[in-house]
């Protein structure tokens, strides 16, 4: 049987390569479609105001989340073999606090960047979270008993919201 190529493999190296892509995206990508006009004026000072907050926020709570999974990181969404449940520190308010930072932070960053179509891209970055997140979640409910409830618990992505 052939070897399959890396980012096909069985722990969700896949969706590691397309989060490598849509961070491009977010980052690179043109942050609005030609023609149309910058932002500018009190709107675009909002919108600098907004785009520090969340990139500040966003940072702050991918942070807690690396810190609070500790050794558990890993960059697939499958668990390692070794790992143990996490449910503390950033994990208490939300259960993917680093997808939840870097969509923050890409949001952040489609406000500095002050075009709809950066703010397009994290909201594509978004749902692409929110997919790989119930892939994760189906491994850590059978990897974990207490899963399950912790899921009644605590939202997925948006602390106190969803």
């Amino acid at each position: 049987m052939a070897k399959q190529p890396w980012w096909k493999g069985a722990k969700g190296e896949w969706y590691v390569a397309i989060q490598v892509l849509l961070f491009g995206l977010v980052a690179f990508g043109p942050a609005a479609l030609p023609g149309w006009p910058a932002w500018s004026g009190t709107w675009r000072t909002v919108s600098l105001v907004v785009g520090l907050l969340l990139g500040g926020i966003g940072g702050l709570l991918a942070f807690a989340g690396v810190f609070s999974l500790g050794r558990n990181l890993t960059a697939v969404p499958h668990p390692k073999e070794d790992a143990h449940m996490v449910a503390h520190g950033a994990y208490r308010f939300v259960r993917h606090p680093i997808y939840s930072g870097i969509i923050l932070g890409a949001f952040g960053l489609g406000f500095l960047r002050g075009g709809w179509l950066s703010l397009l891209y994290a909201l594509i970055l978004f749902i692409f979270f929110d997919i790989k997140s119930r892939r994760e979640e189906m491994w850590l409910r059978a990897k974990y008993v207490d899963y399950a409830d912790y899921q009644q618990r605590v939202h997925k992505l948006i602390p106190f919201v969803y």
